[in-house]
């Protein structure tokens, strides 16, 4: 699971013509999130439409809250996912992603921030979405996909997000056959430092 992520200055930085491209779409700078983003929070997205900003979760059909994962095993099979998963997918730009696991035999958990050691932006896998809030009013969603932990994040957490280099990122926006490579193969080799809550 990836309940929240890290999004970091030098993201932006290094994302300035996507951040440009969602201002010129008149998306205010000051709505996405900046540093630790929750659920429900406005954050960038590319899609094969461009850069904009995305909600993160979709609605969920039984009560009030959203669905901000979809696992990558299963996905095709679950009428919500289906067909954003064939027509809308995006990649989510990030520092890096956190998971918790508990500290012994206490109620606290240590949390972990899980980066690539090679680059300072984790590009997630996931898909888009649009849905009408109680006003009728239309807005786009987005969830991450995610995946069996590799060795890298199983001692943490049993679950991580479906990760793209830099290079496959218009890949999985366009081509089918790599869609489901990048589902089934084991992720990257990331780093994790713990923190302290």
């Amino acid at each position: 699971m990836c309940g929240r992520y890290l999004i970091e200055d030098e993201v932006y930085a290094d994302m300035w013509l996507i951040m440009n491209e969602i201002e010129r779409k008149a998306e205010l700078r000051s709505q996405m999130a900046v540093g630790e983003v929750f659920p429900t929070n406005i954050a960038p997205v590319i899609t094969n439409d461009g850069a904009s900003g995305v909600k993160w979760g979709f609605p969920h059909w039984k009560n009030s809250g959203v669905i901000i994962n979809a696992r990558a095993e299963t996905a095709f099979e679950k009428n919500m996912f289906r067909k954003p998963l064939l027509e809308r997918r995006c990649v989510i730009p990030s520092s890096g992603f956190y998971e918790w696991t508990r500290a012994g035999s206490g109620k606290k958990k240590d949390k972990f921030l899980l980066r690539r050691p090679d680059t300072h932006i984790l590009y997630m896998a996931g898909m888009v979405n649009t849905f009408r809030d109680a006003d009728g009013n239309e807005y786009s969603a987005f969830v991450i996909l995610t995946t069996a932990a590799n060795e890298f994040v199983a001692p943490i957490h049993d679950r991580m997000p479906v990760i793209l280099a830099s290079d496959e990122k218009d890949y999985w926006l366009r081509d089918d056959v790599f869609t489901n490579f990048a589902l089934s193969r084991p992720g990257p080799e990331l780093v994790a430092s713990v923190l302290t809550e």
